[in-house]
């Protein structure tokens, strides 16, 4: 099913209307789609150089708003639908306690799914359900998901076809290492 669905997600590249596509995968993937923006974005900005940044823009756009929806399903159905769950079982003492550590550090998880490969639709619901501050969850999202679709756009306008592979394969893993040697060298200068 997801193969049939990546591959209906593909084929709106090639139609007049695939700026607005875009704009309803790149919306709909931060809160509830499987498939992610760049599956169009590439094979348009491939077709259409010129426009990379338009393209990536309205990915930007379109994945801020959709994670706003996003952190307000978790905001909104957490207290009707989680939080039962939590007390039937009599766990709603650890979510209180996971709430408060996960709101110290929600921008860098927020950055770090925005950029890499992890769902960032679990982060921008889990972001409402915890309370994470909405401006800070803000400014993140618009960084990172400004990182990610603007560098996809600009690798993409530069070099054009022959980096595709690269996009597709390894981006994901790159970014995701440059995360962890970020938050490591945090991590050794506080703590040595």
């Amino acid at each position: 099913m997801i193969r049939r669905l990546y591959d209906w997600t593909m084929s709106l590249a090639d139609t007049r209307h695939a700026l607005w596509a875009l704009a309803v995968v790149a919306f709909l993937e931060s809160s509830v789609f499987p498939i992610p923006p760049d599956v169009l974005m590439i094979p348009m900005i491939i077709a259409r150089p010129s426009r990379a940044f338009v393209i990536a823009g309205v990915a930007l756009a379109a994945s801020v708003v959709g994670g706003m929806f996003g952190y307000f399903i978790g905001w909104g159905m957490f207290e009707s639908v989680g939080r039962p769950v939590l007390e039937f079982y009599g766990k709603d003492a650890y979510f209180d306690d996971f709430s408060t550590r996960y709101n110290e550090w929600g921008a860098w998880a927020v950055l770090i799914a925005g950029v890499t490969p992890f769902p960032y639709k679990v982060i921008t619901i889990l972001s409402g359900a915890t309370g994470l501050n909405f401006t800070v969850f803000m400014i993140a999202s618009v960084i990172a998901r400004g990182l990610r679709f603007f560098i996809v756009a600009g690798l993409l306008w530069k070099f054009g076809a022959p980096i595709r592979d690269f996009i597709e394969r390894r981006l994901g893993l790159m970014f995701t290492l440059f995360c962890v040697l970020l938050l490591g060298g945090f991590y050794l200068v506080k703590f040595l």
